[in-house]
């Protein structure tokens, strides 16, 4: 058997050619298209170089950078040498760094920019394995480095390389199998230091043919933006999808920037995190609030009659009554097209979005504006998707269905069990942990609390390690909470506490411009942020919207006191990791003493 990624590039240029196959961008902003027949070459020619530098089959090639086109070169260079792929997130420290260098003992590191290139020379003084640096962007190198080199002069080796180079990597290519080990993709580690999930081609190769029979609305005409780290097995697992669709797919290098490159780009499809969604979907309704009288009712005129069409009828695989359908469609061209548009999708299709908790309502409000996200759930030992929202037949609320292949049961206390083709081999030189991930009978333990109901629909209630009990025994899913607040426009991050507590409190991180607008609209004077979080009538407005936010849950679950923080909880202090999740631990001992004076 043959493995879809270790001549993927090759075998979609003879099918593709001169069509894009990615894009990306120049130093200053500009987008150019980059062939599949182009692809192709570059990744010929980086697996050639890869063997002149001495990477043999088995070795672990690291790449440390934002997303740049060049990474994906990077990983099918290394399948085309047997080689295994290493991702580590653009921004981690050193400290990370050294660690996944020291587990992986790689030789050999690609780099995205300056800081990155500084990171890895310090770590490269304390790794012994580590030989050789490859800086992808175009910068000057210390004067004291023997050992880097740039990418130009990386792929200049790679063209001048002998043909016998040329047929070592088609034999090593050749005697590929799927039990080779493709990928290690390090968990972000909320409690604890990462694990390096061991993901082999035969993962991916299940992987790969389970979405093509679940998602079958995709076409090559379709084109995908890359916003989400490609180090993240989300990003990844859904690009080498595209890819083998034959998904044109922009690489977008600046997440900071997404606002202008998705209006540049118009996706007709792309994954993202729930973050993303609840952003857009607060600057909506703000844009609705700032609305005449006539026009906020148009607009929840558009958003029944799309509700009514999209969640009864559609969502089912039921045709709309004709007087139903011919409202949308004048909606749709009046406001739900205006929408789009705004957001810089015009002529979106689908959207996959895992990683957190997302909240109903969110999903419900894009799906009555005819944008489809598709809700799912996975993990990095999974090879991502274990579960998605099939069409038709979605429910909103659960995480969707297991995709083909994926067998999903509810072990005890409640946590997700999954047993697939796409589950990992293990966590790298981690034996103890590995075998701590399995029950007896090789079912892998997600570590997520959830339940499935009687259609087969997958809903997750909280991570295990999350679930905490008062001191009044009560137990509490701070997640389900958070998510919730997550909606509000004025609350940027949420950390709710309460383990062993009298009750439930939290830790609120503000979204600081909403709130000034807010300050500036009530004639609120303040000389500093902290002067601003301490005002009686920010205070008073943040309380009645989180006791709104909470309707529905019990007494005991909701948030009795909290406390407004000046800044944001950042990967730098260890608060947050790579997926942006937050550490409780972390920051439990951090805002110690803040959390102790809410229970004064």
């Amino acid at each position: 058997m043959s493995n879809v990624l270790t001549n993927l590039a090759t075998r979609q240029a003879r099918k593709f050619g001169t069509k894009a196959a990615l894009a990306g961008q120049d130093e200053a902003g500009n987008w150019h298209d980059i062939s599949w027949n182009q692809y192709a070459e570059d990744v010929d020619i980086a697996a050639r170089a890869l063997e002149t530098l001495g990477v043999k089959p088995g070795d672990n090639v690291a790449t440390f950078s934002a997303n740049r086109p060049e990474n994906l070169v990077t990983d099918f260079a290394c399948y085309l040498n047997r080689a295994v792929s290493v991702s580590i997130y653009a921004t981690s420290s050193l400290e990370q760094v050294i660690y996944i260098a020291n587990d992986t003992k790689c030789e050999l590191m690609f780099v995205g920019n300056t800081t990155q290139y500084h990171i890895a020379r310090e770590a490269q003084a304390v790794c012994r394995s580590l030989k050789q640096i490859i800086v992808i962007k175009s910068i000057t190198l210390d004067d004291d480095d023997k050992t880097s080199m740039l990418w130009s002069d990386f792929m200049r080796l790679g063209s001048s390389a002998s043909q016998k180079c040329a047929d070592e990597v088609s034999r090593r290519a050749a005697e590929s199998t799927p039990e080779d080990i493709a990928t290690l993709v390090y968990t972000s580690g909320t409690t604890g230091e990462p694990k390096g999930a061991i993901l082999t081609h035969a993962n991916y190769n299940a992987a790969m043919e389970s979405h093509h029979l679940r998602i079958t609305n995709v076409t090559p005409d379709d084109v995908s933006m890359a916003f989400l780290p490609l180090s993240h097995i989300f990003e990844k697992g859904w690009t080498y999808f595209c890819l083998t669709v034959g998904i044109k797919v922009a690489v977008n290098r600046d997440p900071r920037e997404i606002q202008t490159t998705i209006h540049q780009i118009s996706p007709t499809c792309m994954c993202a995190v729930p973050r993303f969604w609840e952003k857009v979907y607060t600057a909506v309704q703000e844009k609705i609030q700032g609305m005449s009288a006539f026009q906020r009712f148009m607009v929840r005129q558009a958003l029944k009659v799309g509700r009514r069409r999209n969640i009864n009828y559609e969502r089912l695989g039921l045709k709309a009554p004709w007087w139903l359908e011919t409202r949308y469609q004048f909606f749709d061209k009046k406001i739900y097209s205006l929408l789009r548009h705004a957001i810089g999708i015009d002529n979106g299709k689908m959207f996959p979005t895992a990683g957190a908790p997302v909240s109903s309502a969110i999903v419900e409000f894009f799906h009555s504006c005819g944008i489809n996200i598709m809700v799912g759930y996975g993990l990095s030992e999974t090879t991502a998707t274990v579960a998605c929202y099939p069409y038709p037949g979605y429910e909103i609320g659960s995480v969707g269905t297991p995709i083909p292949f994926v067998n999903v049961k509810i072990g005890a206390e409640n946590e997700v069990l999954v047993k697939s083709p796409m589950v990992m081999r293990g966590y790298y030189n981690k034996p103890e942990a590995t075998e701590a991930a399995f029950t007896e009978d090789g079912w892998f333990r997600t570590g997520d609390a959830g339940y499935l109901d009687s259609k087969g629909n997958l809903f997750l209630t909280d991570r295990l390690k999350d679930l905490f009990k008062t001191s009044n025994g009560k137990y509490i899913a701070p997640q389900a909470i958070e998510t919730r607040l997550g909606e509000d426009k004025y609350i940027e991050q949420v950390a709710v506490i309460g383990d062993q507590r009298k009750y439930v409190t939290a830790l609120i991180v503000p979204a600081f411009e909403a709130l000034k607008d807010f300050a500036a609209k009530n004639r609120i004077s303040y000389r500093s942020i902290e002067e601003l979080l301490h005002d009686n009538r920010v205070v008073k407005m943040l309380e009645e919207r989180i006791e709104k936010l909470q309707r529905g849950l019990a007494s005991f679950e909701k948030i009795k006191k909290f406390t407004l923080l000046a800044h944001e909880f950042t990967m730098e202090s260890g608060e947050l990791t790579n997926t942006l999740k937050i550490r409780r631990p972390v920051i439990n001992r951090n805002y110690a003493k803040e959390i102790d004076a809410m229970y004064v």
